[in-house]
């Protein structure tokens, strides 16, 4: 959510529903809203018009074709994003169609279509979002689909007019994910089409993509939620599964199957609005030939079956290089790697998968930091090390250079992440793993890689050689490739203006954004937290500790000191544990008396913890060992290292496991 915090709050929801059947009935007739900034015309389809829906034979069956694809079937439970524009409003026709007519149209109560929601989210930006999220509902129930709406509270304030529709996104996705967990969707359908892969093409083209960037949005892909859905060993990560069936439909296909099906929609006046990057662009678009259109969509789709190619070889290096540690760290085995023969746009994206998942920073690695990586890889054997992305690279300790470590990296002038976990956390209901790993079984049926022949994008470095090269294989013409480039300079242009602009607004607001970050809350008994998007940390309280409680606890004097802080681990927590571990220790079955009791005894225990702890660490690179969490008193007294096992008391009972949001490779996508 970068520097937006929020709450959501759902505030209304169909019921008789499977996903929420505690929630109360609520049914309404569509009225009709006259708004200052907006008009709303009423639909006019009556609860059964799902029956009677007009929908061509070609648009019917392109959709399921990439339902298909995408690894969906009827019985499968499935939401919509849906915004109440004729994107969306197309989506939920042609899904209901589809759903009805895969499942024999099986409704429940007899009014509404099993295993289908509409999520409609209100902003809060605008006087009458809360009125059009209320017409939108009645619309999509009016279609036999269920729908929740969820409404968002900007504790911090509306966030700025130039990261508006930034934040808008992320908070929307957000509770897509946050409701789809809740509710056990493994999938959820977004309503972007080729007009949207169009408009994205030109926007990155503007901002200098290669021709990874360039391919343009997935067909399917994953989303990761704030906190993995378990606090167990399990290594699996799993992602609600994003899905946009309608790539291959242009905004005119969207417009007509919408007026067929009396479908009325609404239109966002926020949409014209040549502030935005994206409205310009598209504003640009609507007046070009549609042989420009069908040049552009062939430009995007040699670029997606570059990139398709691209991550294929990046999951078979990954399988065969790299090992990933239980401490968070990854080591590279560079002579099975063999960067030399490996091309630089599958090699980058090897290194920034790992680096991304290593960082949990997913940020894209290009300019110098590229040049770096690819030249710092291709050095055998590896003598020295780099710091990149949140990452710090060297050779691994033993392996005369054959082999690299990744670790994180952390910079003292940022704040730690740490999230707490909520109390619903880790619940049966959340897990959705098995529906999830049905549908990509089903999708891989549908996908091959490219051979590499077939692609013709591996050698171009930017975004002017994809052109260049495009031009050159006749892709483009001489007309569409000059209208692009001046599309592309425009928004350039206006982005070094942008970006000018809001770097002296930073400077000048840069100590005062220091001033005001909020402290982390300390860690108490029987709570649990999520570090640096990678480790789960969770503090139980011991039963079988002296005393059975604080009272005897040799580090807390009383109940209100029992909280902890948590930090990464530096020198000095080395220094402390050699040290701590050169006193002399009672018998191991003294030890173990511990338990009736003895100021002796307890400090043989933190002896005998230290001395563990030292074999543990032992087998850490010094690298990785300052990405490993560490809890201290609010006296800056060290309590605990959970990786390591130390801990000063048996009160500390005290468990980490290296759980990163995303996984390694940035879980699955599909280019189709």
């Amino acid at each position: 959510m970068g520097a937006f915090s929020s709450t959501i709050l759902v505030s209304r929801t169909i019921s008789s529903c499977p996903f929420i059947s505690f929630l109360p009935l609520v049914l309404r007739q569509p009225p009709t809203f006259s708004l200052s900034h907006r008009t709303f015309a009423c639909c006019n389809c009556s609860v059964s018009s799902l029956d009677s829906l007009d929908i061509s034979t070609y648009h019917r069956d392109a959709f399921g074709k990439r339902m298909a694809m995408a690894g969906l079937k009827p019985h499968h439970r499935i939401a919509l994003g849906v915004s109440g524009g004729p994107d969306s409003m197309a989506l939920c026709v042609l899904a209901a169609d589809w759903k009805a007519s895969g499942s024999g149209n099986d409704r429940d109560g007899g009014r509404f279509l099993d295993g289908l929601l509409a999520i409609i989210v209100d902003h809060g930006l605008r006087a009458e979002s809360k009125a059009e999220a209320t017409l939108v509902s009645d619309r999509v129930s009016n279609m036999g689909i269920r729908y929740e709406i969820a409404s968002c509270d900007w504790s911090d304030g509306r966030p700025k007019q130039g990261h508006l529709q930034e934040a808008a996104r992320d908070m929307r996705y957000e509770i897509f994910i946050d409701t789809c967990i809740r509710h056990k969707i493994g999938a959820l359908l977004i309503a972007h089409h080729s007009d949207d892969q169009a408009e994205l093409f030109v926007l990155r083209l503007s901002r200098n993509s290669g021709v990874l960037g360039l391919a343009g949005m997935a067909f399917s892909s994953q989303l990761f939620p704030k906190f993995p859905l378990s606090l167990g060993e399990s290594s699996s990560i799993t992602g609600i599964v994003l899905v946009r069936p309608l790539l291959e439909f242009s905004k005119e296909d969207l417009y007509k199957i919408c007026k067929d099906n009396n479908q009325k929609w609404v239109e966002d006046p926020s949409n014209k609005s040549a502030l935005f990057a994206r409205n310009r662009i598209r504003m640009e678009l609507s007046k070009v030939s549609s042989i420009f259109k069908s040049e552009l969509q062939a430009l995007i789709s040699d670029c997606r079956r570059t990139r398709s190619y691209v991550d294929s070889v990046c999951r078979d290096l990954i399988n065969k290089s790299v090992t990933v540690m239980d401490h968070g760290y990854a080591i590279v085995d560079v002579k099975i790697l063999d960067p030399s023969s490996i091309e630089d746009v599958c090699l980058l994206k090897f290194l920034a998968s790992i680096l991304q998942f290593i960082s949990q920073r997913h940020r894209q690695v290009r300019g110098s930091v590229s040049k770096l990586l690819l030249g710092y890889i291709r050095t055998f054997p590896c003598k020295t090390s780099l710091t990149a992305a949140g990452c710090y690279l060297c050779a691994a300790p033993g392996s005369k250079g054959t082999k690299i470590i990744v670790c994180s990296y952390y910079q003292s002038d940022l704040p730690l992440k740490l999230e707490w976990l909520p109390h619903h956390f880790d619940k049966g209901w959340y897990s959705i793993q098995d529906e999830v790993e049905d549908i990509l079984a089903q999708g891989k049926l549908y996908r091959s890689v490219p051979d590499a022949f077939d692609v013709r994008f591996l050698d171009v470095s930017s975004s002017k050689s994809v052109l260049d090269e495009a031009k050159k294989l006749k892709i483009l013409g001489d007309s569409t490739c000059s209208n692009i480039i001046e599309m592309q300079m425009k928004e350039t242009a206006r982005f070094r203006t942008k970006a000018t602009v809001l770097s002296d607004i930073e400077e000048k607001h840069d100590e005062k954004a220091v001033d005001i970050a909020p402290p982390c809350r300390p860690l108490r008994p029987s709570q649990s937290c999520y570090f640096m998007n990678r480790f789960l940390i969770t503090w139980q309280p011991s039963k079988k500790s002296i005393g059975l409680g604080h009272a005897n606890c040799s580090i807390f004097a009383n109940e209100h000191e029992m909280v902890a802080d948590i930090r990464l681990m530096v020198d000095d927590d080395w220094l402390y544990l050699a040290n701590l571990a050169k006193d002399e220790v009672s018998s191991i079955h003294q030890y173990q008396e511990f338990l009736v009791g003895s100021e002796k005894i307890k400090s043989d225990y933190r002896v005998l913890s230290a001395q563990k702890a030292l074999f543990s660490l032992s087998s850490i690179p010094a690298a990785a060992r300052r990405g490993l969490p560490v809890l201290v008193s609010q006296h800056g007294l060290l309590l605990s290292i959970p990786s390591i096992g130390f801990k000063q008391c048996p009160c500390l009972v005290v468990s980490v496991v290296f759980k990163p949001r995303v996984p390694l490779g940035g879980g699955h996508s599909s280019f189709l």
